[in-house]
């Protein structure tokens, strides 16, 4: 063999390099969870660089509690969008569970703890009422949350009159104050929820059974798989992660006020879910995207805070980015042929 037979071919390196590249960003199209994770770096990185108080411990600090909102209501979102449905009651039903936390612990004189056990119960049977709805009647998600969320307006309304509700216990109002090492409570709820959530969908069998129950409800009857039952479940867990958040929320103001609930939570976290890979089709997206989708609408609505932005662009913005996600998310299943319907 000569030695010039045993020289690699001159163009071997790049077109190793070349295929490393195409690979990396093949994986990178695939994932939205790490295209979003890289957007959070960016915006982070591009918005401290022009605002100088918008990387401050204070202000990271109020970024942190309003993500404990918006997150925890979009992780209990994606789990009902992963069955193929939609909730839009999470915002006026955080709205109606602060009210009525404040309601049972100042007008029925019932202990902060006793209080919020009954608002979150009463959350979890708006939950059932959904699935129950959507799976033994075939009612559309759309609607019958639609009804819900016109009524919970209508209740916190006439509940209090009109009127906030004062005085509640000091109880709510630590859940919402308190830090630990410096990191505000809610902000480790909204982890903590997270963290609960990532580990039953990637690592538990009912999880697993969600995905399947979005991807093909048919097949997963016919696998075997209580549909019905999976379908109630992430209603009731959306339902109930809406209480906590209106728990929170009124900690937060220390006054239960019943015009919060028609703020347009539901449509933060929808677009949260989506921009976080959610399909809204069903049966595809991750926990941890949702989290980063969440992370990325809260450093973009703070960040226009902090430079000064008029707040009436905030929604300009979330629509933009929404409908960014939705176009990029349909150009990669279509890339990639992985048609959802």
């Amino acid at each position: 063999m000569s030695a010039q037979s045993t020289l690699p071919p001159p163009t071997a390196a790049p077109d190793t390099r070349d295929r490393t590249r195409s690979r990396l960003l093949r994986r990178l199209a695939e994932s939205p969870e790490a295209g979003v994770v890289i957007a959070c770096v960016v915006v982070f990185a591009a918005i401290a660089a022009n605002a100088s108080t918008y990387a401050s411990v204070g202000n990271l600090q109020v970024m942190g509690r309003d993500l404990a909102q918006v997150g925890i209501l979009a992780i209990g979102e994606s789990l009902v969008i992963l069955t193929g449905g939609i909730d839009l009651s999470v915002g006026a039903l955080a709205g109606l569970a602060g009210i009525l936390a404040a309601w049972f612990n100042v007008n029925a004189g019932l202990p902060a703890p006793v209080a919020i056990l009954f608002t979150l119960a009463v959350c979890a049977v708006v939950g059932i009422w959904h699935g129950t709805m959507v799976t033994k009647l075939n009612v559309p998600p759309f609607v019958i949350t639609l009804v819900t969320f016109t009524t919970a307006q209508g209740l916190a309304l006439a509940v209090t009159g009109g009127t906030p509700i004062n005085g509640i216990d000091p109880v709510f109002s630590n859940l919402s104050s308190f830090y630990i090492q410096q990191v505000p409570v809610p902000a480790i709820f909204f982890f903590g929820v997270a963290l609960i959530a990532w580990f039953v969908m990637e690592r538990t069998y009912v999880g697993r059974q969600i995905y399947a129950v979005g991807g093909n409800k048919e097949a997963a009857r016919l696998a075997g798989i209580p549909v019905a039952r999976r379908v109630v479940s992430t209603y009731v867990a959306s339902a109930l992660l809406a209480g906590v958040v209106g728990i929170l929320v009124i900690g937060r103001m220390n006054v239960a006020d019943p015009s919060v609930g028609g703020s347009g939570w539901e449509l933060v976290a929808i677009a949260a879910a989506v921009v976080g890979g959610m399909s809204l089709f069903g049966g595809e997206g991750r926990i941890i995207g949702v989290a980063a989708g969440a992370i990325l609408l809260e450093f973009i609505a703070n960040g226009l805070l902090a430079l000064h932005v008029s707040p009436y662009y905030q929604q300009v913005v979330q629509g933009v980015v929404l409908g960014v996600a939705i176009l990029l998310d349909r150009v990669r299943a279509s890339y990639f042929g992985r048609s959802r319907r």
